[in-house]
């Protein structure tokens, strides 16, 4: 247990605190990832961006969550955005 960084134990007591959980409907969430993933895989342009530290570990939390690369997760956002669809 020592041997895990600030964000791992953050992770770790989000856990241990019961804050997780588990999806009932798993197969419907896997084919709305698959369409995510469809829709984001034509990725020929390269953007930088700055943000603040707590917007970008906020993001990489939220992808842990939803089981994403954080990179993936802000082109999904960006992707819905940009076509009018509801961001949860």
């Amino acid at each position: 247990m020592n041997n895990l960084d600030k964000e791992e134990k953050e992770l770790l007591d989000s856990f241990e605190k019961g804050e997780w959980k588990s999806r009932s409907n798993l197969s419907d969430r896997k084919e709305e990832l698959r369409d995510y993933a469809r829709a984001t895989i034509r990725k020929d342009k390269r953007v930088n961006i700055r943000i603040s530290e707590r917007d970008l570990k906020e993001l990489k939390r939220i992808a842990v969550r939803e089981g994403l690369p954080y990179q993936t997760l802000i082109s999904s956002i960006l992707h819905k955005y940009i076509n009018g669809i509801p961001i949860p």
